[in-house]
């Protein structure tokens, strides 16, 4: 398959280098000049696009995918499909789809969970918005770059359904680091802690499989002094997107809009920058009922 790849950064590069081992052609740009393995480096956005059959875009936001898609959907042939792994607004995604279709382009969001491990082995879950004939088209390089894709409905469907997933994962993350800072202070060990709440009506992927405690559970950022899997910085972009949702969609979501404040104040105003976001505990530690 002629594949376009758009973004090759920590995400990007790893996804289409496994593309390219699969036996694809791909053709990849990047703003800052970053490559791949085995990716044909181009000189634009608009020359990967020219040729393609499914072009990939992997960006920081919605207003750069807007800007790129512009360049990119006048060079794709017709039914090529864009296919959009970025983590954007859901308003975006949907006005790119828009835009695509009357352009005879088929259009996928399709927003990654994994982080940069999962990116490398080939082991992302994509979740995806679009027609089910485009989902069909493009769900052999899901199974190259990922070990599931959900098809979740219409355009924006993808972005709806990754907003909604960070959501809860940075709720539950901030009542787990709540938990073992007061499990500290009323003399409850750690180990106690997780050996009860993993088994119990507790337990969480924040606590079973990514425990912000070092030493305790699986291994996770928190035994690597708390150096990022998935950065505190992408978790407030994340909250931030669930609480613009939100409002569009007129839904109440106290514990979302909570979350984002708190993780707001740990990266702009305290040491969360570039931190895991699991270093929550180690700031609720610090910190005291006032």
């Amino acid at each position: 398959m002629q594949i376009g790849f758009i973004g090759l950064g920590n995400m990007g590069a790893p996804m289409a280098a496994n593309l390219a081992k699969a036996g694809h052609s791909v053709k990849g740009f990047d703003v800052a000049g970053a490559q791949a393995e085995g990716v044909t480096q181009v000189s634009s956005a608009a020359e990967a696009a020219q040729g393609s059959e499914i072009v990939i875009t992997m960006l920081p936001n919605g207003e750069i995918l807007k800007s790129v898609a512009a360049e990119i959907l006048p060079a794709m042939d017709k039914d090529a499909i864009h296919l959009d792994c970025s983590t954007v607004d859901v308003a975006s995604a949907r006005m790119v789809a828009e835009e695509a279709t009357a352009k005879g382009v088929e259009a996928l969001d399709a927003p990654v969970s994994g982080g940069v491990g999962g990116a490398a082995g080939g082991t992302l879950t994509f979740m995806v918005g679009g027609s089910d004939a485009a989902f069909a088209r493009a769900l052999p390089l899901f199974d190259i770059m990922g070990q599931k894709a959900v098809h979740c409905g219409p355009s924006g469907n993808g972005q709806a359904a990754k907003i909604c997933n960070n959501m809860i994962l940075g709720v539950t993350m901030i009542a787990t680091c709540e938990a073992f800072a007061l499990a500290d202070k009323l003399g409850l060990s750690r180990e106690a802690m997780f050996d009860v709440v993993s088994t119990s009506s507790g337990y969480s992927w924040s606590m079973n499989a990514y425990c912000p405690a070092p030493g305790v559970g699986p291994k996770s950022p928190a035994d690597n002094d708390y150096q990022p899997g998935f950065a505190a910085d992408l978790m407030l972009k994340d909250l931030r997107l669930s609480q613009q949702a939100a409002t569009d969609a007129d839904a109440d979501t106290p514990l979302g809009q909570a979350a984002m404040e708190l993780y707001k104040q740990f990266v702009e105003d305290e040491d969360g920058k570039g931190r895991d976001f699991s270093a929550m505990l180690p700031r609720f530690e610090k910190r005291g009922r006032g």
